[in-house]
């Protein structure tokens, strides 16, 4: 193609370079749809206002939809000449009407429209993100309802703390992954404005409806400032990190899958369906999916400072650094969408030891503070308590045996209001202690489960 017959070739009396050509072509060619569906939008706007004649905007219209039809068939070729996703349309509509093509660009540019069709993208990832999440987090409750009773131990610092539920600790998930639901939402919320209409970066000079567009694209309303409109990439900026966050979500739950399938911790099995083995081994059963989980959060992170890095430099309005922004973001959407699937589907599967689990759970000195709390409860303040039963610790290490293990007299040796039913603290009764909202109490975990499948 000629530098005239580029849309902006006007200006130019000689050829662009191939290696120009290659390094600033985008990475928009399957946004064809936002594209298509915004200009038909404009046109029919075009010519209710006047601004086009009302035959024009017919034919245009008329000739987009042929022009949609091609790209669902596959029938238009790429073109590294054509630039970008927007000439690829013009060229194949002029191609189809003639003429009356080179009226569907009035009053717009492809700043605004690169715009608007970002924000179309990011809108619908962020609709396709809730969606997954939600049928993750319902994954979540039916497996923290069905685990609600079944003990495992806390943790802190790695090392065992406090007996809560397999289902509680489920749940954890499930709250972390509401708020990125709900992050998700935010983002959708505050992109969900029209930047059609500003032009370049100084607005239109003819007498656009751009209430009407935004209506019809689904918009809650018009943007403020064209200067704003047409350079604004915070809502990139904010999927992204609503990526990262989300990821790094899920890398913390694939450290627990890999680290419970341990002959060490021994707590799950992995279904062979989302395991690989070893090449040379013949025994190993390897958590890759969970590992790849992990591993993929770097890219997301990257993703994130990269277009950080590129908005912090960049004056008012529109530079042409932001057709990065594109890449990022289908980059994201590639590692966050297909994580949230397989996870769906690999959790269910996960065979739990639950007698491992229960058993962990008791071990490792985790009734201590319900010891202490026996005696808080008989009157003696928690810091002195808490001395009391760490001398018991201490006692226990030297006997090579738990807390249970130890004779009453060594109890009430320790304090006078140790009494017989301190033998009956156990992993189910410090479970059913903990009876308040928040808590692992099986009937907290069913209700905490239900409240959180309500907000879906």
């Amino acid at each position: 193609m000629t530098e005239q017959g580029r849309t902006w070739g006007g200006r130019f009396a000689s050829g662009m370079d191939n290696l120009t050509e290659d390094y600033t072509a985008g990475a928009d060619r399957d946004l064809w749809p936002f594209d298509i569906a915004g200009s038909i939008v404009h046109a029919t706007m075009l010519g209710r206002q006047g601004i086009i004649p009302v035959d024009a905007a017919n034919q245009i219209v008329a000739g987009l939809e042929d022009v949609r039809g091609a790209f669902e068939r596959g029938e238009i070729a790429w073109k590294p000449e054509l630039e970008d996703i927007h000439t690829h349309i013009e060229v194949a509509l002029r191609e189809r009407i003639g003429a009356a093509a080179g009226m569907l660009h009035t009053a717009r540019s492809r700043n605004d429209q690169v715009a608007l069709m970002n924000r179309m993208l990011v809108r619908g990832l962020c609709d396709d993100a809730r969606s997954a999440l939600g049928n993750l987090i319902g994954v979540l409750c039916d497996l923290a309802e069905r685990h609600a009773s079944d003990p495992m131990p806390g943790y802190t610092h790695l090392q065992r703390a406090q007996p809560v539920t397999l289902g509680h600790h489920l749940l954890a998930y499930g709250e972390m992954l509401w708020r990125d639901r709900e992050r998700f939402a935010d983002c959708r919320r505050r992109l969900n404005v029209l930047p059609l209409g500003s032009g370049a970066l100084a607005a239109s000079p003819y007498p656009l409806d751009r209430e009407f567009v935004s209506g019809e694209l689904g918009f809650d309303g018009v943007t403020r400032n064209s200067l704003d409109a047409v350079s604004d990439r915070d809502f990139i900026a904010e999927f992204l990190a609503a990526c990262s966050l989300t990821q790094v979500h899920f890398s913390r739950l694939a450290e627990e899958i890999i680290v419970w399938s341990t002959a060490e911790f021994g707590f799950l099995r992995l279904p062979d369906g989302f395991a690989t083995g070893s090449s040379m081994m013949p025994q190993k059963k390897n958590a890759d999916v969970a590992e790849l989980a992990r591993g993929r959060t770097g890219r997301l992170l990257g993703e994130l400072i990269g277009i950080l890095t590129t908005l912090k430099g960049l004056p008012l309005s529109y530079n042409r650094d932001l057709q990065e922004d594109k890449l990022a973001v289908k980059n994201a959407a590639d590692v966050v969408l297909p994580t949230v699937a397989i996870f769906a589907a690999m959790l269910p599967a996960l065979e739990f030891n639950l007698p491992r689990m229960r058993e962990a759970a008791g071990g490792g000195f985790s009734l201590a503070t319900d010891v202490a709390d026996y005696l808080v409860l008989k009157g003696m303040p928690f810091r002195e308590a808490h001395g009391v039963v760490g001398g018991l610790v201490q006692e226990a290490e030297a006997r090579n045996c738990e807390l249970a293990d130890l004779p009453i007299d060594v109890y009430r040796a320790a304090s006078a209001l140790f009494e017989e039913d301190v033998l009956a603290v156990s992993v189910d009764s410090a479970l059913a202690a903990r009876d308040i909202p928040g808590g692992p109490a099986p009937q907290r975990v069913l209700q905490a489960s239900r409240e959180l499948r309500a907000l879906l």
